[in-house]
């Protein structure tokens, strides 16, 4: 089969990655890719949001299915555009990927139909957002509605913190459009856990658990980012927990999906916090998070192109998703300054080292090849991902291979699942 993957990131890597190992792939491309793809994929100068160039190109060079990764173009309808031309995609229509495009509707969707969450208000105009804040309890969370790179969520310790947050957003703009609505909702205290789930509009299957780190500096202090790593599985995620969830919140969701006449087929990203009162929903997204599919898929034993068509085929329910028995910790290296201001362009030394190493991955996120050389050109430069028998040799496993890796800037955070320690 010919593969195209859509997008650029470490997520778009970790899914090449896998696809590579897949008996069905042939021949792979990746559009735009990065300077690590290119490894695994050809790499295609096509943007991920240019719809009808892709489409054009998967027909041109008969790709037999398309994997979109990221939550741009999902949300904007590429799936409809490769739909509508016979095209074979994975990912949700954009009717669907509005539960990732709009966290007011994802809100209401659970709110409608039972699914727990925290309470909240939805809110587009500015003044009245800061009108119920006078009467909110301390501490609140305040979330831009749409796309804000998985940094539009502010929690606010302080009424002066929630106006600033709310103007932030609303007024000054600073995700752009993504902030024209707004959710502000009750904060919530517990553990967080990302479960990805394979989705074929009826049928749902959660894949192994994992946790996201999402602040820049240790101890989870600093701004949010993207994320500055990961580990699976979590520990908190028992067999307990996993039943409430399937029964109360994976397959309550799909069926409400359904029932909306939006049915969901690809990847749903379930956040969750697992409460005093029980596991809640604290958001959900359309596609593999970053960085936990550096974690989640190099620990799948499934061939990742066969169940992606069983979802496609609406037949998911024929898969039996499997895990290795062992854990993965990834650690993101960034540029220094990131999310906010930092400097591209430094050569990355060391790459090398990983080829050979079957529990070592270097996923490349913000690179780009250059003349022979590999250079950041973003704030997440890599995700650098190790495997071991436990947690607590996945994470040593994982620090030791940051160390192969040098660039001028180079900034990661140093605790990584070290909450975790009290618990090997």
């Amino acid at each position: 089969m010919n593969i195209l993957i859509v997008g650029s990131g470490g997520r778009e890597h970790a899914i090449a990655q896998a696809v590579k190992k897949s008996s069905k792939a042939d021949k792979i491309y990746c559009a735009p890719g990065n300077g690590g793809i290119a490894g695994i994929a050809e790499c295609v100068d096509i943007g991920a949001m240019e719809f009808d160039k892709l489409a054009e190109f998967a027909e041109q060079n008969r790709i037999d299915l398309t994997i979109i990764g990221m939550d741009d173009p999902l949300v904007g309808g590429i799936v409809d555009v490769f739909e509508k031309k016979g095209l074979r995609v994975f990912g949700p229509r954009k009717n669907a990927a509005i539960i990732e495009g709009s966290k007011a509707f994802s809100k209401d969707l659970m709110k409608k139909y039972g699914i727990p969450t925290a309470a909240y208000e939805n809110f587009d105009n500015p003044e009245e957002a800061l009108k119920y804040l006078e009467t909110a309890a301390m501490p609140i969370v305040v979330k831009a509605s749409g796309l804000a790179l998985g940094k539009g969520v502010l929690i606010c310790q302080t009424l002066e913190e929630a106006r600033d947050a709310v103007k932030s957003l609303m007024l000054d703009k600073q995700f752009g459009d993504a902030g024209n609505e707004i959710v502000i909702e009750e904060f919530l205290t517990g553990r967080e856990v990302s479960v990805l789930c394979y989705c074929d509009g009826t049928h749902i299957k959660p894949m192994t658990s994992a946790q996201d780190h999402k602040r820049a500096k240790d101890g989870d202090l600093g701004l949010n980012t993207g994320g500055m790593g990961t580990f699976s599985p979590s520990p908190f995620y028992d067999a307990e927990v996993q039943r409430f969830c399937e029964e109360k919140v994976y397959q309550p969701t799909m069926d409400a999906m359904k029932k909306e006449g939006r049915d969901f087929t690809g990847i749903l990203f379930v956040g969750l916090i697992l409460t005093a009162d029980g596991p809640k929903v604290l958001e959900y997204n359309a596609r593999f998070g970053d960085p936990e599919a550096q974690v989640v898929l190099p620990r799948m034993k499934n061939d990742i192109i066969e169940v992606m068509e069983a979802c496609i085929d609406g037949k998911l329910d024929t898969i039996d998703l499997q895990f290795e028995d062992n854990a993965a910790v990834c650690v993101v290296l960034a540029s220094d300054g990131y999310p906010e201001h930092y400097e591209k362009g430094k050569e990355i030394h060391g790459l090398e080292t990983f080829e050979g190493k079957d529990d070592y991955f270097v996923f490349h996120a913000g690179t780009k090849l250059a003349d022979g050389k590999i250079l950041t050109n973003g704030g997440r430069v890599l995700g650098v991902t190790a495997l071991g028998a436990t947690l607590k040799e996945a994470r040593a496993n994982a620090y030791k291979a940051t160390e192969w890796i040098t660039f001028d800037n180079k900034y990661m955070r140093h605790d990584i699942g070290k909450a975790l320690d009290d618990l090997y």
